[in-house]
């Protein structure tokens, strides 16, 4: 099983970053955490990564339906995705696999929420590229 899925846009990285945020709550995400990989492993480590930023995003009756099946999912919160910079004028977004959640803890009640939560993650992502023809 993937552990994520993933879009290449062929946009620059700050553009793709707002595409993603507005993509996300049109779909009824809250972006609860960033973190900004590049910034803080340079600042820590001194190394330099093209911009990378983490964002952990919930939507909040999804979360609450999650937690009455899994009272211990909150450990697997929020979900994950990764905006970076590919080169100047590619971004990649990737998303965590939400099934990997119901294969972690064994719950099949989960499983509605899960799927209703990775159609809209992969909504949002698809919104991000235009559609072939």
């Amino acid at each position: 099983m993937a552990y994520g899925i993933k879009t290449v846009v062929a946009e620059r990285w700050e553009v793709v970053l707002g595409r993603v945020r507005e993509a996300l709550a049109e779909q009824g995400f809250e972006v609860l955490t960033e973190l900004d990989l590049s910034k803080t492993l340079g600042t820590r480590l001194g190394v330099e990564l093209p911009p990378q930023v983490v964002l952990g995003v919930s939507r909040v009756p999804l979360t609450y339906a999650a937690l009455q099946a899994e009272p211990s999912v909150g450990v697997l919160l929020p979900w994950h995705l990764v905006v970076r910079a590919q080169d100047d004028s590619t971004t990649v977004v990737e998303a965590a696999n939400l099934q990997l959640v119901v294969a972690l803890t064994g719950n099949s009640q989960l499983e509605p929420v899960v799927a209703d939560a990775s159609a809209r993650l992969a909504a949002a992502m698809a919104s991000l590229t235009p559609a072939t023809v």
